[in-house]
């Protein structure tokens, strides 16, 4: 057994997937509403019991066996770079990033948390390349977050960030695929190839700027706000069409920052056009939002179905069919 715990601003998720060879089967999953302040601003245990009980009633609730659990640091987080190193041989590799993450890292290494993964080999390339992604996280908020699951009766098995999570999730949708997790407080961008990360960026227009961006025009409150955009999103008509009228110019960033990312990653990389924008996260149900991006886009966008190949039994897929963009993330964790 294997469980995957993803602790979002708004929401706790958690499955549990039970490994045979290459394929998994569902034996849980479960998510709890909780709107807590940001977890990387608090500073004792007395904020943190608080989350820590949600965490454990939300286990029990979903009934999940397993106590070690693997978790996800928020993009926002972590510091993440493709590095460009000369066809070096592994070991060497290892020894190279180590001096890259010096000017590359803006906090001293002693303080960080360092992990990295190998890309691609460019033995024909001029030069030729091996190309590896480099991530960090500052040390005191990997033990801040380990401490929170040990209130909660947890052992931290393994870390990583959200987009290597997702990466793993979702890498049968095609070739070269755009991720696009659209959270509460920050809306985070993957590009990645045959399942290996690529790019990734976190711009903070994101689902509560949506709501804000509704109550503004509509003068309503936001909890009205959150509402309407929830029922009508972007779809047509008197009412829908105010709504939508507030939400396209916020949607327009998000749009304009996926395509910079697309751009880098063809001029920088060499990274072929991506064939389809993958939609996840809290927003991603937003009414008539596929067919908005796809027009503002050129691209194929699609809802992401983390569950897709994944053995689950028809009560549970129907319960979770409507949610599975939401699991996505604590899928990819529980499949380490």
């Amino acid at each position: 057994m294997s469980v995957g715990l993803d602790i979002g601003s708004k929401t706790i998720k958690v499955v549990e997937l039970e490994r045979s060879g290459e394929k998994f089967t569902l034996r849980s999953a479960g998510a709890t509403a909780f709107n807590a302040p940001e977890f990387e601003k608090m500073q004792d245990d007395r904020e943190m019991e608080p989350i820590a009980a949600a965490i454990k009633k939300l286990m029990q609730d979903a009934h999940i066996s397993g106590k070690d659990v693997h978790i996800a640091l928020p993009e926002n987080q972590v510091f993440t770079r493709v590095l460009k190193l000369p066809l070096l041989t592994n070991e060497e590799v290892s020894s190279a990033v180590k001096w890259e993450a010096e000017e590359y890292i803006p906090i001293p290494l002693k303080e960080a948390v360092l992990q990295y993964q190998l890309l691609e080999r460019r033995e024909v390339g001029n030069p030729p390349q091996v190309l590896v992604l480099l991530i960090a996280a500052v040390r005191t908020i990997v033990e801040k977050y380990t401490h929170l699951l040990e209130l909660a009766g947890l052992q931290v098995v393994g870390v990583e960030t959200e987009l290597l999570s997702l990466s793993r999730a979702l890498s049968g949708y095609g070739k070269t695929v755009v991720l696009l997790d659209l959270g509460a407080r920050s809306t985070d961008i993957a590009i990645v190839k045959e399942g290996l990360l690529f790019f990734s960026r976190s711009i903070p227009t994101a689902g509560d700027a949506l709501t804000r961006g509704v109550a503004q025009a509509l003068g309503v409150t936001p909890a009205q706000a959150e509402e309407y955009k929830r029922t009508y999103g972007f779809t047509a008509g008197q009412l829908e069409e105010k709504v939508s009228a507030s939400l396209r110019p916020l949607l327009k960033v998000v749009v304009e920052e996926i395509k910079k990312s697309i751009h880098f990653y063809q001029m920088d990389l060499r990274g072929e056009t991506p064939s389809v924008v993958v939609l996840l996260g809290g927003s991603a149900g937003l009414p008539g939002l596929p067919a908005e991006l796809t027009k503002m886009l050129g691209l194929e966008v699609v809802i992401a179905n983390p569950f897709s190949s994944i053995t689950i039994d028809p009560a549970s897929a129907q319960s979770l069919a409507n949610y599975a963009p939401l699991y996505a993330v604590a899928v990819g964790l529980a499949m380490r």
